[in-house]
């Protein structure tokens, strides 16, 4: 079984899993609580999607509970196949040499074809994004830190390279605005 087909949102999945079985409609629940959408692409039609993929990999198994109400509340438990398969999957060098596309910088290599009311709406718009969510994350990292569980620690030091990173933006946002809208646009 090659990992290379498991997807980041199978990965994330069998991970959560790895902690302790759960069905679809609980482990929907748990990523929106964790706010996963924040660093990969989960919708709950592809949580379904990738349960029912694993469990035909063997990566997961079902596990019997009480009160199951079909499929959406069919627990899986990761097998040990699943952990040797997550495993090999995070130990790829990819993810430490892959660059995401960013689309306010893809934006940017093409302003010059756009008007200054453009670019100005554009670049207000990023600065106050970027403004509510460093307050958003510094608020996860503070209710985020007092919780006991799993990957608090790992969760944590996210939070604050993204806040960093976050920081260091705005400062540069600030730069691209004196540079990019005339004074008299401001």
């Amino acid at each position: 079984m090659a990992s290379t087909v498991l997807t980041p949102a199978d990965l994330v999945i069998l991970a959560v899993l790895a902690e302790g079985a759960r069905h679809g409609y609980d482990l929907n629940a748990e990523l929106e609580r964790r706010d996963v959408s924040d660093w990969v692409s989960v919708s709950r039609p592809q949580v379904y999607y990738s349960l029912r993929k694993l469990a035909d990999r063997g990566l997961l198994a079902p596990v019997v509970s009480e009160g199951s109400g079909g499929p959406e509340r069919q627990a899986y438990a990761v097998t040990e196949t699943g952990r040797s398969e997550l495993a090999l999957a995070l130990g790829r060098e990819d993810w430490a040499t892959a660059r995401p596309h960013q689309p306010f910088v893809t934006w940017l290599a093409m302003a010059a074809h756009t008007d200054e009311a453009s670019r100005k709406r554009v670049i207000e718009a990023r600065l106050a994004f970027v403004e509510g969510t460093i307050e958003r994350e510094r608020h996860t990292l503070e209710t985020f830190a007092a919780q006991p569980g799993p990957m608090v620690q790992e969760a944590s030091l996210m939070i604050e390279l993204t806040i960093g990173q976050l920081e260091y933006e705005r400062g540069w946002l600030q730069r691209v605005r004196a540079l990019l809208i005339p004074k008299k646009a401001k």
